[in-house]
């Protein structure tokens, strides 16, 4: 059996934290900036974790995760 490819433009935007949950960082934060609120900016800003419904998908692109 072949070793599993990794996924190298998901590997540079995933973390796997402690807990093994994936961390992402959020979209809409690289132009049109002005009409965005400085609050909503600043949410943007925080990582998030990787929705229960792609972590199946996630974990077979990032098999050494």
């Amino acid at each position: 059996m072949p070793k599993m490819k990794t996924n190298r433009a998901a590997a540079k935007r995933f973390k796997a934290t402690g807990t093994g949950k994936l961390k992402r960082n959020k979209a809409y934060k690289r132009h049109i900036l002005t009409k965005k609120t400085t609050k909503n900016k600043r949410n943007l800003r925080k990582a998030t974790t990787v929705d229960a419904s792609n972590v199946k998908n996630m974990k077979k692109i990032l098999p050494y995760l």
